[in-house]
């Protein structure tokens, strides 16, 4: 197959392939491809909120040290291929031609989804390159995600647990942990980010305990932060000194949970070094989470989209606001989540929202957008081209920020079009 067939035969499957009661179809899906995922090693990654970024730290503190390491993640940023990686390399057209081939030669007659089809060339990819390790996402939830499939893992991780994908996962924090939790294996551990609420840690360390898993959570005594700086944000934990790439105090928390991780790692055998931690926390940056791209004007893109995600971006934004810096957001949602809250939570930091659809096909309306925001600031409906030429202008004559947020769709569209 070439890439174009490939993306064909892909996107002739369902985005969820109808509902999962079980993990039978995955694993009806491993069977027929060969098991790839029985000759691999695993760190499992479930939550709501942090997953990619701690997937980062964690795979490049382990390519530092000399490790294979394959990378899972969901979805893809700017293009398809960005979600299978090894080490830094993305999987090639020629490799995903043969490995496509091969999967649709052998499941093409079953409705399976596209994230399993993606999973399943993942899979052969990694065992055909003799990866040492796979970091490993989840898509939706844990206990039933098909990536459950896979043969237990050498530890789990769970990040920020919050609403969303309520309509799988359920209405409360309690029933969307007990999902999530559903990754933990016998005999085994699971480090939990120390964003998370009493309830939940109380869920995922009766689960662990149940599993005869160790239970491992960072402590807020542990750790020391500083104010943010525009490269990232210094802290100390356990009185080391590191510094984040990335924008955000929640990456303190999602660096520190991949501190535990390496940590665990290094017990079982892996030879990860203080330093490739360290040069990890300091390096590692994922497009879309919370981006800033140091221009005139300076922009921020960020495709959070849940309540969690557009307040870790609040955060980030104050610390700008704080110096006098004027906000221009670009503002774009789909209506599968709670845009209305967010609306408002943007519409705080702004000075001026350009409201925007047409990235997706199920966006809010740019005028109802609009309509929202202008009842606590400016806000008007445009185009993505006028809004990213109006806001702009604006920055540059104001001395501020552009803003692009609400999706993770519209961050793609913005990173595709104006910045590649």
């Amino acid at each position: 197959m070439n890439f174009k067939e490939c993306m064909e035969f892909i996107g002739s499957y369902s985005r969820l392939g109808g509902k999962v009661t079980d993990l039978s179809r995955a694993r009806e899906l491993m069977e027929r491809i060969g098991n790839p995922e029985k000759k691999l090693k695993f760190v499992h990654i479930a939550g709501t909120n942090g997953k990619g970024s701690t997937l980062e730290y964690i795979a490049d503190a382990l390519m530092y040290s000399g490790y294979k390491t394959g990378r899972f993640t969901s979805p893809f940023v700017t293009h398809y291929t960005d979600r299978i990686r090894i080490n830094d390399r993305e999987i090639d057209e020629k490799s995903l031609g043969e490995i496509c081939g091969f999967v649709a030669e052998n499941v093409a007659d079953k409705k399976y989804s596209q994230f399993e089809i993606t999973m399943a060339i993942a899979m052969l990819w990694y065992v055909r390159e003799e990866c040492d390790i796979v970091v490993l996402e989840t898509g939706i939830g844990g206990l039933l995600d098909s990536t459950n499939v896979i043969p237990p893992p050498l530890l789990s991780v769970i990040t920020s647990i919050s609403h969303d994908h309520t309509d799988i996962l359920g209405n409360t924090i309690e029933e969307i942990t007990a999902q999530k939790a559903g990754i933990i294996k016998e005999n085994s551990a699971v480090v939990l980010s120390r964003d998370n609420s009493q309830s939940v840690r109380k869920i995922i360390s009766e689960a662990a305990y149940s599993k005869n898993s160790e239970f491992i959570v960072p402590e807020h005594s542990d750790i020391q932060s500083f104010p943010m700086e525009d490269d990232g944000c210094p802290f100390v934990y356990k009185g080391k000194h590191y510094k984040t790439a990335m924008l955000g105090f929640h990456q303190i928390s999602n660096a520190v949970t991949a501190i535990e991780v390496c940590r665990y790692l290094r017990k079982k055998g892996y030879g990860i070094s203080e330093e490739s931690i360290k040069r990890a926390i300091e390096t590692a940056k994922v497009e879309a989470r919370v981006q800033y791209i140091d221009k005139k004007p300076p922009i921020i893109v960020d495709g959070g989209h849940n309540p969690s995600g557009v307040n870790a971006l609040y955060n980030v934004i104050i610390n700008y606001k704080l110096r006098q810096k004027k906000i221009y957001t670009i503002l774009g949602m789909v209506d599968t989540k709670d845009y209305i809250e967010a609306v408002k939570t943007v519409s705080d930091f702004s000075d001026e929202i350009f409201c925007v659809d047409g990235f997706a096909p199920n966006c809010v309306p740019a005028e109802r957008l609009a309509e929202i925001a202008r009842k606590r600031t400016e806000a008007e409906p445009c185009t993505l081209s006028e809004a990213v030429e109006k806001a702009t202008a604006l920055a540059l004559e104001n001395d501020g920020i552009v803003v692009i947020c609400g999706s993770l769709y519209l961050a793609s569209e913005y990173l595709n079009s104006f910045e590649k």
